[in-house]
């Protein structure tokens, strides 16, 4: 969930941990862009992510952090009374810009002269964030319950001078039939394709439908997924998981890699408090 500047008109992402959702101009739907961008060489590994605070100082806060991401959720903890996140403008299509970011499926908004209006927002508490794009990992980065989900959605939101504040993270599971949000998808682009980018149109209200509008939700404060590790960021977990086909869902798996990061011990990322 790393974020860049604006640079030219489109830019395909680099795989460097978390998709990153760089803000781009409309690419007409179906359209294909084949570019060659400098690829950055990471130095971890998802599989190895009990590590990361050790093999570069830039990583301490993966080691040290406070609140890191992600952690077990249960239902022992009940769920949030608090941080009620509220929705505006997913019930409208939006265009934007679907590939792989290495690990998985992803999607990022376009933005009107680089900026973020009338792109969708949520509020919560006295805070409006921008929707930036969304990325899948597989399998769950979140347990709930000692299970965990063959995949979870990220809606990465961002303030105004676009910083990551807030991610939506949603479950995914293979149910009995299609889901709105995937349907609408064109096929999945596989894990080692980065350069190819489809200019999409997209109804985001899909994807909130089958969790209900996070009516049930834990929320707790925590970090980015993958080095640097930041913290500073307000996680809100639906507690409904979001249904696919079974043919959604191997799409999905057979275009993504391992990317979930090791859960970290709870400590001061106050679960649902006030």
């Amino acid at each position: 969930m790393l974020l860049t500047p604006l640079l030219a008109m489109t830019i395909v992402p680099h795989v460097l941990g978390c998709a990153k959702h760089t803000r781009s101009s409309f690419i007409k739907r179906d359209r294909v862009l084949t570019t060659r961008p400098s690829r950055n060489v990471t130095d971890w590994a998802y599989e190895a992510s009990y590590n990361w605070g050790s093999i570069n100082p830039s990583y301490a806060n993966c080691q040290t952090g406070t609140q890191q991401s992600p952690i077990a959720l249960s239902f022992n903890l009940g769920l949030s009374q608090y941080h009620n996140p509220t929705f505006q403008g997913y019930n409208k299509t939006v265009n934007g810009s679907f590939f792989n970011w290495g690990y998985g499926p992803a999607f990022t908004l376009d933005h009107q002269n680089g900026t973020s209006s009338g792109v969708p927002t949520m509020k919560y508490d006295n805070e409006t964030v921008y929707l930036k794009g969304w990325h899948i990992h597989t399998p769950a980065d979140h347990s709930v319950a000692q299970d965990r989900s063959k995949g979870e959605l990220h809606l990465v939101h961002v303030d105004e001078k676009d910083n990551e504040k807030a991610v939506v993270a949603i479950r995914l599971d293979p149910g009995a039939s299609s889901n709105e949000f995937f349907a609408q998808l064109p096929p999945m682009i596989p894990f080692d394709n980065t350069n190819q980018v489809l200019g999409v149109e997209m109804l985001m209200s899909h994807i909130l439908e089958s969790v209900s509008y996070f009516n049930e939700f834990w929320t707790y404060k925590g970090s980015l997924t993958s080095p640097p590790c930041m913290e500073g960021i307000r996680w809100f977990m639906a507690r409904t998981i979001a249904y696919t086909s079974v043919e959604e869902m191997r799409a999905i798996l057979g275009s993504s890699k391992y990317s979930a990061r090791a859960e970290q011990e709870v400590w001061l990322h106050e679960i649902n408090s006030a």
